[in-house]
């Protein structure tokens, strides 16, 4: 774990904005809306700030750079022009949506910037790709079981907001839970380690150091706690 290394005013503002977001989003979509892969990054960042992990922000990082930058794409794209390339977006522009939740929902737009100043920041922990494979192989059957289809939530239901007819739900599921490993966090993976590939040999030597140190202070520890036992074992009392 390093420290210092993120400014006490950008963990204060994400902070603060989680306390809006959570009670809004809770009362307007329920709970189930937090499973969606971005509302859970929201929370591993807030984390990954405070504690300045690069761990938990790598993890994000392959989680949410590459499909939060799809969306947005679309949304600029669609603000410009109109047009939807996309269509992750399409819902900021639904006219009887309130306001605030859209405007609550203009995260989308630093998210990935978020994420990945924390992986140049801090360093990229090669061990993100199989935790977030592991975290995504429970989200989204979780998504599945839980969740009204018509939410669509992580879209196990079908790509986009349409549920899909052209397979068997649960073999849908399958394909989805081998398309986000090998489709999305696998590319990014790779690119992360292209990009941050100084931090990520950087951050890589200071987790053995940082090793190192821990076990050279239990052996110091150890050893001053096996001079105190011989010399009292070696004092004879009056």
């Amino acid at each position: 774990m390093t420290t210092g290394r993120v400014p006490l005013w950008l963990k204060i503002a994400h902070t603060l904005f989680l306390c809006v977001l959570v009670p809004v989003y809770w009362a307007h979509y329920g709970p189930q809306n937090f499973l969606w892969f971005s509302d859970i990054a929201l929370f591993v960042l807030l984390g990954a700030l405070w504690l300045e992990d690069r761990l938990l922000a790598s993890t994000q990082a392959i989680s949410v750079a590459l499909l939060e930058t799809l969306w947005v794409v679309d949304f600029l794209t669609a603000l410009v022009s109109g047009f939807h390339p996309i269509g992750l977006s399409r819902y900021m522009f639904e006219p009887d949506r309130p306001l605030y939740l859209r405007g609550l929902s203009l995260f989308h737009l630093w998210l990935p910037v978020l994420s990945l100043w924390l992986v140049w920041r801090l360093g990229y922990n090669r061990r993100a790709l199989l935790i977030q494979t592991a975290v995504a192989l429970v989200v989204l059957p979780l998504s599945y079981w839980l969740t009204d289809p018509s939410r669509n939530i992580n879209w196990v239901f079908g790509p986009g907001n349409e549920v899909q007819d052209w397979m068997a739900p649960w073999q849908y599921l399958i394909l989805l839970m081998l398309l986000f490993p090998l489709a999305v966090y696998l590319p990014t993976h790779l690119a992360l380690q292209l990009f941050f590939r100084e931090h990520s040999v950087d951050s890589s030597c200071e987790e053995r150091r940082e090793e190192r140190n821990h076990k050279d202070t239990e052996d110091t520890e150890k050893r001053r706690r096996g001079k105190t036992t011989n010399h009292t074992n070696g004092t004879n009392p009056n």
